[in-house]
């Protein structure tokens, strides 16, 4: 378990083995990023939850207020928040005994990294998970 970085053989092995999907930051809005790749993630078929405070449901998957409160195991907590929001999702995952945390574009927390890196999760910061995925898996 490691800060992934640029290691495309392992983003890659990520990426095909996760099932279970925390969006954290979904939204109803469709011209959010967060809405266009869980949209996606549905669409392929994978196991998509959502973690916002202020919806129970969005794109027919349930929503909870925090990583904490998601039953059962996740696989990979998609982070489309502020970067000052990293450190408590970080402490839910960490707590959760998640695979993995994916920071989207532009969300950096080098402490949470570290901190998620320390306790066994694997992190990918600063890459889009859809992008990553487009370059990947379709090669």
């Amino acid at each position: 378990m490691m800060y992934l970085g640029g290691d495309d053989t392992a983003i890659k092995r990520l990426l095909d083995n996760m099932q279970r999907i925390a969006v954290v930051g979904i939204s109803l809005k469709e011209d959010r990023a967060s809405h266009g790749i869980a949209k996606f993630l549905v669409g392929q078929g994978f196991d998509v939850v959502g973690v916002n405070p202020a919806l129970t449901e969005a794109l027919g998957v349930p929503v909870y207020p925090r990583v904490a409160d998601v039953p059962g195991k996740i696989d990979v907590v998609d982070v489309f928040r502020r970067s000052d929001a990293l450190p408590a999702i970080v402490d839910d995952a960490i707590a959760k005994q998640v695979g993995a945390i994916w920071m989207q574009e532009g969300v950096v927390h080098e402490e949470a990294a570290a901190k998620a890196a320390a306790a066994g999760i694997d992190v990918v910061m600063d890459r889009c998970l859809y992008k990553e995925w487009l370059r990947l898996m379709n090669a």
